[in-house]
């Protein structure tokens, strides 16, 4: 009973604690679990699928860097498949855009300035409070942590003594009195969150601490830990040099592009700098990507250097779990079902701090209440 009520005592200033975060990521995890399907909406976003040949990416490039103008360049871009725009990327230390182009006539249909989109906004809010990363990341991660903590915790104080009591701790007793629905909400909703939030928590905990993801890369790797970057680049000292290598890489790997894929290419920054491609097998999620890299100049593959490179159904295990780390996070690594499963558990979490504030709020009145009416007993019997 001691252990219990010192678990009880934790629970409760955790939550009183960290309650408005936990409010805070709830309410923005559930709005980001549904950004690949809102933004698809964007009538931008659509092209009409002719018949004749997709322009090349140098002749996008020029367009879009046009658009963009004050000397900008794209950093790469990405055809989406049948049916959907072509997407520019352009970003630096101090600003981010977006150009959509038609692929087939090479239109802009949209350039976007990301610095006021909306689901950026709610991603800084969400990762690092919209502060500075290093002091905001640190923040949203320990409040994070905390949450795992709670999870536990509330676990233990929700298991019930015996076989009487656990018929009532899986259903919400709506035809009481708010007090005790409210406490059931609290009860019963975060008893069956937690399954989700657990792992949303802990993908959150992996991107938040390196400790946490180079420990799970270990776990999932018999040990080993997670390899370091390599520095690779472009052989400067060629003298053979191809033209239009983007435009090469990409009719090579355009025949493997399936329609529901999407192919991307990220063109080289400076002349050391290398050409990457990649295949999208999956897109609504970002795990199950073929990274390549080239050099420039001969077009020669270079080596991977980091977890995230390399052909998908070729890496190891724990590089796999490594990559589906945020599509778990958002609930996209199974699809709609998950995604609803996510949404859910994210709505119900940022309940939690409100219902268990009540409750807490209610039990502290009732206790004043009936300290005063004790004494207003004991000052009764005196007289």
């Amino acid at each position: 009973m001691r252990l219990k009520k010192a678990i009880r005592v934790i629970h409760l200033w955790l939550g009183l604690t960290s309650g408005l975060l936990v409010l805070m990521l709830g309410l923005t995890g559930a709005i980001l679990v549904f950004e690949q399907e809102l933004e698809s909406l964007q009538p931008y976003r659509k092209v009409a699928a002719l018949n004749q040949p997709l322009l090349p990416p140098s002749v996008l490039k020029r367009t879009a860097d046009s658009a963009l103008g004050g000397g900008k360049q794209l950093v790469s871009l990405e055809y989406g498949g049948k049916g959907k725009a072509a997407l520019g990327y352009f970003y630096n230390a101090d600003s981010y855009y977006q150009v959509f182009l038609d692929p087939y006539t090479g239109a802009v249909l949209k350039k976007k300035d990301m610095s006021g989109d909306f689901f950026r906004i709610v991603i800084a809010l969400h990762y690092n409070l919209l502060l500075p990363m290093e002091i905001g990341q640190p923040i949203i991660a320990s409040a994070t942590l905390i949450f795992v903590v709670m999870l536990i915790t509330g676990i233990v104080l929700w298991w019930p003594k015996n076989k009487a009591a656990r018929k009532q701790r899986f259903k919400v007793k709506w035809h009481a009195r708010w007090r005790r629905v409210n406490y059931d909400l609290h009860n019963v909703g975060g008893f069956y969150a937690s399954w989700i939030a657990i792992f949303v928590a802990i993908t959150g905990l992996v991107m938040g601490f390196s400790w946490v993801a180079d420990g799970v890369y270990r776990i999932s790797n018999g040990g080993e830990p997670m390899p370091a970057a390599v520095t690779i680049a472009s052989d400067t000292t060629q003298t053979m040099k191809v033209t239009q290598p983007a435009d090469r890489l990409w009719s090579r790997f355009l025949a493997e592009q399936k329609p529901d894929e999407t192919l991307g290419l990220q063109f080289p920054s400076g002349a050391a700098s290398y050409i990457s491609v990649s295949i999208n097998r999956r897109p609504g999620t970002f795990y199950k990507q073929d990274v390549m890299h080239f050099d420039q100049y001969s077009l020669k593959p270079l080596p991977g250097n980091d977890v995230y490179d390399g052909i998908y159904s070729k890496i190891s295990t724990a590089a796999k779990l490594r990559r589906m780390n945020y599509d778990i996070h958002v609930g996209a690594i199974g699809g709609f079902p998950t995604k609803l499963l996510a949404f859910f558990a994210s709505l119900l979490a940022a309940s939690l701090p409100v219902t268990g504030f009540l409750v807490w709020w209610g039990k502290r009145k009732n206790s004043g209440r009936k300290a005063q009416g004790k004494a207003t007993f004991l000052r009764s019997l005196t007289r």
